[in-house]
């Protein structure tokens, strides 16, 4: 006698093919029933035997598709109601918590093999995608995912692709962006001046211009792509001139080759297990990789840095440029340095050819953008330097539950946002610099996006403590409530989200500046406690910096402040006059006391490797940490703890100074000498606290910590002496986790609630 049961699944069963293989089990075991998309969520009735029925919730959950994160939220029993077969059933519309969207996915090897097969219907068709690889956030208009509501509804099926789309037993069973090259999108190849081409006569053109040394904007998955022969020291020197971007690292794509797909890759960089694993990960992210001595790829991608930003090819259309050109290309963002990555095709025309000589598009549209993720091995584990294509939207599990929706801000640079509701928290791709027009544009649209996919209005608005910031001046144009965090504190709770384990923290805030609650520029701060109740027991002795903001790229500013403050004689650069400088500074004229050690970083390298000025924020301490390529077994140097007026410790950098500027010393000794003083600083601070507080685990965030030198060489002496130490893994260590950590500390009552306006909503 047959029996049935009722099943509700949740968590990331949207677009990965879930449906289609809730059938295909079902039919194995020669159940009936059906399956339906409801409110984000996946209900399954079901009815046969006692047996196959207990073997089908088992394997509901154990055998689902590799890209699925299924939860069992119910299983029940049900009334039978006599099904002869079992069927998929229309999606119901979504809403309430269990909406979840899934990330852009890479091509999987079904897919792959089929692009490489002479006379298959999709051989070298540049959009081929089943349900388990393809696009999914950035062409994602509505919610449920069905192709009605995304970029592809303009795009009918021709009859092959709708038998694959209607039949349960076919990969390609509902794949929403299915498409072949009768039926889907095409690409074409856009130069000025010459005859325009499309298909594979625009792949050929695109690929002799790329060996050509010439430098092609390509349209992928979240945003175009500037591509060059990253052999070719021309073509990338080139590429630098045009964008403006003189020393900026660039990302390496490198060709699938080999049994495990990395021998293309090894002969360009030296990946550990580590690394290898996480290049070979799902997300296909950019990961930071030791470079090869001797390496076959221009030493103009990253000047002076003995790391390469390597990722493998993700979607159909890079597999196909890569094994056409026959090795790797350099594959930057296709914007203008700073701004979110352009999407679209009219802007890239307007915006990038110029700096592209041309461009190899395509007619699907990309909804919203989404960057390459990043990441870098740091104490054995992958860690998130910025959210992108892949991993994002990021979906978090909150500690607890929230009163009320609540959409994070995050902060001026490296900006993306947060969206929290009951208890999950969704963190956006990172958008970029809110100082432009595009930023501040695509910041709007993902704040309404994201509300809109997730079906939740924010009742709450977070930002920063800063009242300059883009975002707070947003939020508080808006009509809810704000509440404002302060910029360290939300560094904190970001790494206490991520371990919500851990009761008693002891956490280590480093990184540029951000505003203090006490008007100074705060960035070597020590937070005791939790969120909503952190402590700040500790900080980097405060000096006075010259010029204010144009400090983070003029490190001879930092150096300045640091030597002045000692009294010592040091002379600027030469087009700066001395005299009036430092007159300006011994009478604070446009100066401003921070305790950052990303400007301790800034002084160091102006003053170990004469870096008086860089191009981008972050160049100098990079610098610094590969001209450190030591042992760990230099000679650190004691910086003492003491407490100030307040009774606030302060760690006394003064020490340093004699070591920084003795030229007698190699510059390797000199900023291994930096890094293993402030790595012995952390440990010696943490002794001395855990006699007075109680400390559970040690956190070390901030944009300093992706420094894998310092982080690592502190995580080994604090382990040493018996503390646990954590550095964030899934959330970035820099402003791009602000967001969450303003989302976490006022979940937990902290902020500090701000003027409220009345506005356009938002």
């Amino acid at each position: 006698m047959n029996i049935a049961r009722r099943f509700i699944v949740t968590g990331r069963v949207q677009g990965v093919g879930f449906r289609p293989f809730v059938y295909r089990l079902a039919a194995s075991l020669k159940l009936t029933g059906w399956v339906q998309n409801s409110g984000g969520r996946v209900l399954i009735h079901a009815e046969g035997d006692a047996d196959g029925l207990q073997r089908f919730a088992a394997d509901l959950i154990g055998t689902a598709p590799a890209l699925a994160r299924p939860l069992l939220a119910d299983a029940s029993d049900a009334v039978a109601e006599g099904y002869t077969a079992f069927a998929i059933r229309e999606s119901a519309a979504p809403g309430g918590s269990d909406v979840h969207v899934p990330p852009d996915l890479f091509c999987c090897d079904d897919c792959l093999q089929e692009l490489r097969t002479p006379g298959a219907r999709r051989y070298r068709y540049a959009f081929t995608n089943c349900t388990q690889c393809g696009p999914r956030y950035t062409l994602i208009a509505g919610l449920p995912y069905d192709r009605p509501k995304t970029s592809m509804a303009g795009f009918a099926l021709c009859a092959d692709c709708r038998a694959e789309y209607g039949d349960p037993a076919d990969r390609r069973y509902h794949a929403q962006p299915l498409a072949c090259p009768v039926c889907g999108p095409q690409l074409r190849f856009e130069r000025p001046g010459h005859d325009g081409a499309t298909g594979e006569a625009a792949l050929a053109a695109a690929v002799a211009l790329l060996r050509d040394g010439g430098i092609v904007a390509v349209k992928g998955i979240g945003g175009f792509h500037l591509l060059c022969d990253a052999a070719s020291e021309a073509a990338v020197t080139r590429l630098r001139e045009r964008k403006h971007r003189p020393h900026k690292p660039l990302a390496v794509m490198v060709p699938l080759e080999g049994g495990d797909g990395l021998d293309a890759l090894r002969r360009i960089v030296v990946p550990d297990e580590d690394a290898a694993a996480a290049v070979l990960d799902s997300v296909r992210p950019i990961v930071l990789v030791r470079k090869k001595s001797g390496a076959p790829v221009s030493p103009a991608i990253a000047p002076g840095l003995d790391e390469l930003g390597v990722f493998l090819p993700y979607s159909p259309l890079h597999h196909i440029l890569l094994q056409d050109f026959g090795g790797p290309l350099v594959a930057t963002s296709g914007n203008i340095s700073g701004e979110p990555v352009i999407t679209d095709d009219g802007e890239a025309r307007h915006r990038l050819l110029g700096i592209a000589d041309a461009l190899l598009s395509h007619d699907r549209p990309i909804l919203r953008p989404a960057d390459d993720p990043v990441q870098r091995i740091i104490a054995g584990r992958p860690r998130t330097i910025r959210v992108g294509r892949g991993l994002a939207p990021l979906e978090l599990d909150l500690p607890k539950t929230l009163d009320r929706p609540m959409l994070a801000t995050g902060g001026q640079m490296k900006s993306a946002i947060a969206l929290g509701f009951e208890r999950r928290a969704v963190l956006s791709p990172h958008i970029g610099e809110l100082d432009t027009r595009r930023g501040l544009d695509v910041f709007r649209q993902v704040v309404a996006d994201l509300q809109t996919l997730y079906q939740t209005r924010a009742a709450t608005l977070v930002c920063d403590l800063h009242p300059g910031f883009t975002a707070r001046r947003w939020a508080e144009a808006q009509g809810p409530p704000v509440v404002a965090v302060q910029h360290h504190v939300s560094h904190a709770s970001a790494i206490a989200g991520e371990y919500p384990e851990v009761e008693n923290w002891l956490v280590f805030a480093w990184d540029g500046v951000g505003l203090g609650s006490d008007g100074d520029l705060w960035g070597g701060e020590t937070f005791a406690g939790a969120p909503g109740r952190w402590q700040r027991v500790a900080s980097l002795r405060p000096f006075h910096l010259l010029g204010g903001d144009r400090a983070a790229r003029e490190p001879w500013r930092s150096a300045a402040g640091l030597m002045w403050e000692e009294g010592l004689e040091w002379r600027p650069p030469e087009d700066v006059a001395s005299g009036p400088a430092r007159q300006a500074w011994a009478q604070r004229i446009n100066t401003h006391r921070t305790s950052a050690v990303g400007r301790l970083f800034d002084a160091a390298a102006c003053l170990v490797l004469g870096i008086e000025r860089v191009s981008f924020e972050g160049q100098g301490p990079m610098l610094l940490e590969a001209a450190a390529d030591g042992t760990g077994d230099s000679e650190a140097v004691p910086l003492p703890l003491r407490p100030d007026g307040s009774g606030l410790l302060r760690a006394d950098w003064s020490p340093l100074l004699p070591v920084l500027t003795d030229q007698k010393r190699s510059a390797m000794e000199r900023a291994a000498i930096l890094h293993e003083s402030l790595a012995v600083q952390i440990a010696d601070q943490v002794k001395t606290l855990a006699t007075r507080i109680n400390i559970d685990a040690v956190g070390l965030t901030g944009g300093v910590f992706q420094n894998k030198y310092l982080a690592e060489w502190a995580i080994k002496l604090l382990e040493a002496a018996g503390f646990r130490a954590l550095l964030p893994a899934v959330i970035p260590a820099s402003d791009g986790g602000l967001a969450y950590g303003q989302l976490i500390e006022v979940l937990y009552g902290g902020g500090t609630p701000v003027g409220m306006k009345t506005g356009t909503g938002n």
